[in-house]
């Protein structure tokens, strides 16, 4: 059922998510995260804290903005629930994005009450992070699909062509291995930023454990990006998303090894972000293209 204004409001709830992404990568960069102290929802103990140091502004920010998008995520699911059927792909999407939109909350208070920001180096808040990017992953995805069906396109039905469903599900995960492996590595550079790319490299395999993971994901990417670039070619998919993918997905390894060798300044580190979600959406967008392609032939079959 088409709905043009409902998917430009999902589009525009999609857009303000990755906003909130953005942001919350400039508080991770700057060591904002604790510019609240260990205090969740409220922030130095008040609704709205009249006096701190850069660090509260800049997290109290972030936080102003993730409630702006829970608030645009909460209308998404009212909408969707007030005007589509039940059976109606967009809805569904739409509840799941409330669902996971809840849990990402509840996994930024638990950095903030186990006060895993600012300096902390342990293992809980590279688990945590991991966790975090997972979740945002998942929430992208939801309201992309929100955005694709509402505009008229059909969800895939079973029977899936199991060849198409077993590299879309290993290209998904490679995605999201990836992409925690990169929040795990921007963290390390954060807390520990190198000072030329040979001391980089040399820490890498002496350093602390947040540094000597940090090898790990250009190898991850590079590998997902030539899959990816495989699996292209074996998917059927609109060729405007195809290309667009295969457009994102070089220019962002092109991306990593520029932050590389910049030493991941922070304005590259979003751009790198901005890129992993863009490439992350696109995905998405293919891989339910492919699998509604895949369905329609199979069910007449």
């Amino acid at each position: 059922m088409p709905d043009r204004r409902f998917a430009r409001y999902a589009l525009a709830t999609l857009a303000a998510n990755l906003a909130v992404v953005l942001f919350g990568a400039v508080v991770r960069a700057t060591g904002s995260g604790a510019g609240c102290g260990a205090h969740w929802p409220s922030c130095q103990g008040e609704v709205i804290p009249l006096s701190g140091t850069g660090a509260t502004f800049v997290e109290f920010t972030h936080r102003a903005s993730s409630g702006v998008a829970i608030v645009m995520v909460a209308l998404l699911v009212v909408w969707a629930v007030r005007t589509r059927p039940r059976s109606d792909a967009a809805r569904k999407t739409a509840i799941a994005a409330g669902v996971l939109i809840v849990t990402e909350a509840l996994i930024g208070a638990a950095l903030v009450l186990f006060e895993w920001v600012g300096e902390d180096q342990s293992v809980g808040r590279a688990v945590s992070i991991t966790l975090h990017l997972g979740n945002t992953f998942l929430l992208l995805a939801a309201v992309t699909l929100t955005a694709w069906f509402a505009v008229g396109h059909q969800a895939p039905r079973r029977p899936f062509d199991s060849a198409t469903r077993r590299l879309l599900i290993l290209g998904a995960v490679a995605l999201v291995v990836v992409g925690a492996a990169g929040a795990v590595t921007a963290l390390g550079d954060t807390l520990f930023p190198p000072d030329s790319i040979a001391a980089g490299l040399h820490d890498d395999f002496a350093g602390v454990f947040l540094v000597r993971l940090r090898w790990i994901h250009p190898v991850l990417a590079v590998t997902t990006a030539g899959y990816l670039l495989w699996v292209l070619g074996r998917v059927s998919a609109p060729e405007w998303a195809a290309t667009m993918l295969r457009t994102l997905i070089i220019v962002q390894v092109g991306a990593g090894m520029l932050n590389i060798a910049l030493l991941a300044p922070v304005w590259m580190q979003l751009v790198h972000l901005l890129l992993a979600d863009s490439v992350w959406i696109t995905f998405v967008i293919v891989g339910v293209a492919a699998l509604t392609d895949r369905s329609r032939v199979a069910v007449p079959a």
